[in-house]
């Protein structure tokens, strides 16, 4: 029983400490550290062996094109025969990258060996089976050094895991600094005692370079570059593996080799900055309320029909992608209103840390909304679609990113349910959570107390 008690606490305080909060804050007995690691062993090593393995994923080798195939079968005799490679799955948006995962994945996990699924992003870690982020998962640190390794000792449960893993998947490692997979690259040498690249463990790295590239602050553009995957001691040991077939737009090749074009830097540019969409694909910017209404129509039809208003897959098949903040308020402004129902505000509670030289109005404070946050006032409805803001609970699909419709609302919480990945249709209580950031640009730290959700019928991009 006292076992059975330390390993509740445990899961107690590691929930806790997700939320901001400290198990010593609630009067509850004291967590003992002692035999921790070996129950820490046992206990991510058995939740990895015991992940569910979808039969519809393990029948997706007859489903795959001769790219994938060949890279399936290449890695797979890797795997088969305890090779030691590197691999980087390269390919477009819509080449089949995250199908070719999930039949390795499946096809690992059915011969009860240990693949570790994870990813850069957490909304893509909750499209992945068992996927979690390189962060929580590999425990790469937030804050990278030349010199860094990740955080977990050689007595963890992490790093067994590691030494047993058959196959690690990083997906979306096209937006990852170098400094990152670098820190894994000696981390793994060290517990596997092996001077070969990553331990000399199977490695299936996979993205897309003519996306999103790594996060560099006010960096230029040699910069941003310098920081990629490509530009590591590592890439030149990596074997490529090319997908260059647009399944997802296989009906529609033009719009397929357009993007192509943009991603390669082939399409023809105005002043070397610009490129010009094709008049198909744009709705004339007339009268601009016309035009944002015709952009809603087009992309939400009929959302007044209570119908399509409440259908989870109307709404996960559709979204309006922005470039600033400033235009997705907006937006969700306009759409909230004429979304059918009646409207329910949560107010934030918004300060700033203890300094007698921060004393700032209230009404200045709850006006802003730095990058990260909620608003001050978040407005919702019955059925209309959220994001999540924070990772509440990555292990249940509650990630940085996830997409969720209010289904109930409760005084301090919002009862949703998740309507994308492989947690679609799981009910979830989003609580009120305290924020703590320092803006870019200020001396004073803001504190918030606040749902961790913003509407989501448009995104930033």
């Amino acid at each position: 029983p006292a076992a059975v008690e330390q390993m509740v606490l445990r899961d107690i305080r590691d929930l806790l400490h997700s939320m901001g909060k400290d198990i010593t804050e609630y009067g509850l007995p004291e967590v003992i550290d002692i035999g921790e690691c070996c129950n820490d062993v046992m206990t991510d090593i058995i939740e990895e062996l015991n992940v569910p393995v979808d039969q519809d994923h393990l029948d997706i080798y007859i489903s795959l094109n001769d790219e994938q195939r060949a890279g399936f079968d290449e890695i797979i005799d890797h795997v088969t025969n305890k090779k030691s490679h590197v691999f980087f799955i390269d390919g477009p948006g819509g080449t089949g990258k995250t199908f070719l995962y999930k039949a390795l994945l499946a096809r690992v996990w059915s011969e009860g060996l240990i693949a570790i699924a994870t990813t850069t992003s957490s909304i893509a870690a909750s499209i992945l089976p068992g996927g979690r982020t390189m962060h929580s998962r590999i425990k790469i640190p937030i804050k990278i050094a030349h010199n860094s390794m990740c955080n977990f000792t050689k007595q963890s449960g992490t790093t067994e895991l590691l030494r047993m893993a058959s196959l690690i998947i990083w997906d979306e490692a096209a937006m990852t600094k170098r400094q990152a997979v670098e820190t894994l690259d000696r981390s793994l040498q060290d517990i596997m005692g092996c001077s070969l690249p990553f331990g000399g463990k199977i490695i299936v790295f996979g993205g897309d370079f003519r996306q999103v590239l790594p996060v560099v602050t006010r960096g230029i553009r040699a910069q941003i570059t310098d920081a990629t995957l490509q530009r590591s001691y590592l890439w030149e040991n990596i074997r490529k593996i090319r997908l260059s077939h647009n399944m997802r737009a296989q009906f529609d090749p033009w719009f397929s080799e357009y993007l192509l074009r943009i991603g390669n830097g082939t399409e023809n540019t105005i002043r070397d900055d610009y490129i010009r969409l094709p008049d198909e694909i744009v709705i004339a910017c007339g009268d601009s309320e016309d035009s944002v209404h015709e952009l809603i129509n087009h992309v939400f039809p009929s959302l007044d029909d209570e119908k399509n208003a409440s259908s989870a897959s109307y709404m996960s098949t559709r979204a309006i992608l922005s470039t600033k903040n400033d235009y997705v308020d907006k937006l969700n402004a306009n759409m909230i209103d004429g979304f059918p129902g009646q409207a329910k505000v949560y107010h934030s509670f918004d300060s700033v840390d203890d300094n007698p030289h921060n004393s700032y109005p209230l009404d200045y404070l709850n006006s802003i909304t730095p990058n990260g946050l909620p608003p001050h006032e978040l407005i919702v409805k019955i059925n209309c679609p959220m994001i999540l803001l924070r990772n509440l609970d990555p292990n249940n699909g509650l990630c940085n990113g996830t997409r969720l419709m209010v289904r109930a609302f409760q005084d301090n919480a919002i009862d949703a349910e998740i309507i994308g990945g492989q947690h679609a249709s799981k009910r979830v209580f989003i609580p009120r959570i305290p924020f703590s950031l320092r803006r870019y640009i200020s001396t004073f730290q803001i504190q918030e107390e606040a749902i961790p959700n913003t509407s989501q019928f448009r995104n930033d991009h």
